[in-house]
């Protein structure tokens, strides 16, 4: 095989250069050589996706068996459609990277691909759609629906649509997994969302990386895929194992939506994984495993990541990061709240 990864240099992207040249693949990566280094084994183009000029010299370099992006979660789908034309006579297959946000029931209701999109033109620019009250839909769901949109009038059944919904692990840039791991090393009485034993489904990004790559192998027509873990855990045995694997002397207590509500606790954000909407952890990846989508013990990826993290590991600085947490001023005052607690 001989692939195109548009971005590959951090997080997903990395791991999918790796697990691609541990297949023996050739690998051409392009980026703007901002967010990491390239592998050394990669011919490493540089160059603005956005640029007409940058994309025409890319495409002079193929062809290619496929082309996996995984660099167009910021981009409106204008500029996704603007990259797959260029590229689309070198590729024989597109594996694009997109999120289970695209849904319009997401994450009120169970998800499967079958349910709808949200409505968002191929060549719509960055101003489109809206973020609702409530935090769903968001404008972000519709730039993604968007630019699947976009590959899939110009890719046709040559397009794979790989639909994640939270992506942990190693390299993690968004900050929701090293921020429970840096909280449960801390110790102490750990504020923790009710109920304990609701079961969470995020998924490894080396396992994401994995399913992505057996897809741009595939021979089988295009197709759309929800990657979550089949499995999953509960929120108890994840801070379990946040407190196992960082050391941390530390005990949950578990507080109720409707309290953490009140003391204006931010879903998703504050306390990151947890969200009350009835969909947010029911998606459906019974398609993907059915492709070929094999998820390791959650465990493992918890436990991963804090070696990563112990070994200076340092993620790409990104906004995001710091929007993830509850601080600990705040979090003590809603600990000292509840009746018989000492904090």
């Amino acid at each position: 095989m001989r692939i195109l990864v548009l971005g590959g240099t951090w997080f997903l992207g990395k791991e999918i250069v790796i697990g691609a040249r541990r297949r023996g693949w050739e690998v051409t990566t392009f980026n703007r050589g901002r967010s990491g280094p390239d592998a050394s084994d990669v011919e490493a183009v540089h160059g603005d996706r956005t640029d007409p000029a940058d994309l025409a010299r890319l495409a002079a370099t193929g062809p290619w068996d496929a082309v996996v992006d995984t660099s167009s979660s910021e981009l409106p789908p204008c500029d996704v459609l603007l990259a797959a034309r260029a590229l689309a006579g070198q590729g024989a297959r597109w594996v694009h990277i997109s999120t289970v946000s695209v849904y319009a029931d997401w994450p009120h209701r169970t998800l499967t691909e079958t349910s709808s999109l949200l409505d968002c033109p191929p060549d719509a620019n960055g101003t489109f759609g809206y973020t609702g009250a409530d935090g769903s839909p968001t404008k972000y769901g519709f730039q993604k629906a968007g630019g699947e949109r976009a590959v899939a009038e110009v890719l046709g059944d040559r397009a794979v649509f790989v639909r994640p919904g939270v992506i942990l692990g190693p390299g993690e840039y968004v900050g929701r997994l090293p921020w429970w791991l840096s909280r449960a090393a801390r110790g102490g009485p750990v504020l923790a969302p009710s109920p304990a034993d609701r079961r969470i489904q995020p998924v490894d990004v080396r396992d994401v990386a994995a399913f992505a790559l057996d897809q741009a192998e595939s021979a089988e027509p295009g197709s759309a895929f929800n990657v979550a873990h089949p499995e999953g855990l509960t929120f108890a045995e994840f801070i379990d194992t946040c407190l196992t694997v960082t050391g941390g002397a530390g005990r949950p207590l578990w507080v109720s939506p409707k309290d953490l509500t009140a003391h204006e606790v931010e879903q998703w954000t504050e306390l990151p994984l947890w969200r009350t909407h009835a969909g947010v952890w029911a998606v459906d990846p019974s398609r993907a495993v059915a492709a070929g989508l094999r998820c390791r013990p959650l465990r493992e990826t918890i436990a991963d990541t804090w070696a990563w993290l112990q070994a200076d590991g340092r993620p790409v600085a990104h906004p995001r990061w710091d929007e993830h947490g509850i601080a600990p001023e705040k979090e003590s005052k809603i600990l000292a709240s509840l009746p018989g607690t000492a904090v």
